[in-house]
C-alpha cells in the first residue's frame, strides 16, 4: 500500500528527500508544509528545480493536519528550535497522525536524562491523545551509531569495547562550527559542546540506548574534548583558518560500566585532510566506522557516495541517507503501538520500492 505523506521542511534534507519521494513507488506527497514565508504558495516541484507536481508549499499547520496522512515526515530544524518543532509535531501526533522526524536528535533516545521534561511530556501527552507514535532519527546520533553497532554487537559472544566513530572533513561544510565546536576559533575558546551535559544531551543518545539493548546499566557518562590548532592557514568553504587557530577537534562520550569504558562515541572532524595528521582516519575520506573488541572482533566502515555523475558530495550523500531511514520507517512506525518508537522498537527496513 502507498502511504500518504506530508514533508514539513524544505531545507536542505528536506529538498533532497522530496526530489526522491516524487518518483517513488511506495509514497504518495499529499503536502508540503515551510516556515519561510517566501515558500508559500510555491510548487515543490518547482522549489526542488524539477517540473511542477502540483502540489504547493504552504505554512497553514492546521490545513495539512486536515489532510489526514498515514504519516507527517519532518525534516525540521535543530533541537535549537525545540518549541516550533514541538508545535508542529504535535499537531499531527493529536489528530492521530504518526510522525518521523530527522530533527531534535536527543529524541533518538527519549529515556535519556538530558532530555528536558518539557521537550518529552508534550510529545507523549500528544501521542496519548490522538493514539500516534513518534520516531526520531539522524545518521550521527542515529543510525551510524545505534544501528550499525548494534547489529553487529548481535553477531559477537561478548564484547570489550564497542566504538562507533565519525571521521570527516569539513572543508566543505557551510554550517556553525565555530561556536558549536570551536573550529575556526583560538584553542582558549570554550565551544558549546565542550560543555560535558550539552555534549551528551546533543550527541549522545544512543549510548544509553545501546547500554540498554545489551542489558546492562551504565554507572556513568564521560566525555573528552581535544583540539588541534594548525601551524599554517587552511582555507574551507567558508574562509581561511588563521595559523593558531583550530582546524580539527576529536571529542568522546564514553558509556562507563563497571569502572571502565564499554560504549563509545568518537568524532574527528577535521578542515583538510592535512589536518590533526595523526588523529584517525578512514580507508577513504568522510567515513562512518564500527569498532568492536571482543569475540570475534570486528569492524566496519560505511562511506555515503553519489555515482549518478552529479558532481554531489559524500557530505550531501549522508543527508539524503539520513532523510531516507526516517521515510523509509514510515510503514513500521504506523503498525507501532502508540508512543516513542526507537530503533529497538522497528523491525528491519530494506526500503522496500527502492528495486524498481
Amino acid at each position: 500500500m502507498t502511504s500518504r505523506i506530508v514533508v514539513w521542511g524544505t531545507g536542505f534534507v528536506g529538498k533532497l528527500v522530496l526530489s526522491e519521494v516524487f518518483d517513488h513507488p511506495e509514497f504518495e506527497l499529499a503536502g508540503v508544509g515551510v516556515s519561510n514565508p517566501e515558500k508559500v504558495g510555491v510548487d515543490v516541484g518547482v522549489l526542488c528545480g524539477r517540473d511542477p507536481v502540483g502540489v504547493t508549499c504552504t505554512d497553514d499547520l492546521d490545513a495539512l493536519v486536515a489532510l489526514k496522512p498515514d504519516a507527517l515526515v519532518h525534516y525540521g530544524p535543530t533541537a535549537l528550535h525545540a518549541d516550533e518543532n514541538i508545535r508542529v509535531m504535535t499537531a499531527f501526533l493529536r489528530a492521530g497522525v504518526d510522525v518521523v522526524s530527522t530533527a531534535m536528535t536527543p529524541w533518538v533516545w527519549p529515556a535519556m536524562k538530558q532530555n528536558p521534561p518539557d521537550w518529552i511530556t508534550p510529545v507523549e501527552e500528544a501521542c496519548a491523545a490522538g493514539g500516534s507514535s513518534c520516531f526520531t532519527t539522524g545518521i550521527d546520533p542515529g543510525f551510524a551509531n545505534d544501528l550499525f553497532p548494534m547489529t553487529l554487537m548481535g553477531l559477537t559472544s561478548e564484547v570489550r569495547v564497542v566504538r562507533a566513530l565519525e571521521i570527516l572533513d569539513y572543508v566543505n561544510y557551510l554550517g556553525d562550527y565555530e561556536d558549536e565546536m570551536g573550529i575556526g576559533r583560538e584553542p582558549e575558546h570554550q565551544a558549546i559542546l565542550e560543555i560535558p551535559d550539552i555534549l551528551i544531551m546533543a550527541w549522545g543518545a544512543t549510548v544509553p540506548m545501546m547500554a540498554e539493548a545489551v542489558g546492562v546499566e551504565l554507572d556513568d557518562i564521560t566525555t573528552t574534548y581535544d583540539k588541534w590548532v594548525t601551524p599554517v592557514e587552511v582555507k574551507s568553504a567558508k574562509g581561511v583558518i588563521q595559523p593558531g587557530q583550530v582546524a580539527a577537534v576529536s571529542f568522546t562520550i564514553n558509556g562507563v560500566y563497571k569502572g571502565e569504558t564499554r560504549i563509545q562515541l568518537r568524532h574527528v572532524n577535521r578542515v583538510g585532510q592535512d589536518s590533526a595528521p595523526d588523529w584517525p582516519r578512514g580507508g577513504q575520506d568522510d567515513v562512518y566506522r564500527v569498532e568492536i573488541e571482543g569475540t570475534p572482533s570486528i569492524t566496519q566502515e560505511t562511506a555515503f557516495r553519489f555515482s549518478d555523475g552529479s558532481g554531489r558530495d559524500a557530505a550531501t550523500a549522508g543527508c539524503l541517507a539520513t532523510g531516507m531511514r526516517a521515510l523509509n520507517a514510515v510503514p513500521a512506525v504506523n503498525d507501532l503501538p502508540p508512543g516513542w518508537v526507537t530503533p529497538l522498537d522497528l523491525p528491519l527496513i530494506a526500503g522496500r520500492g527502492s528495486i524498481r
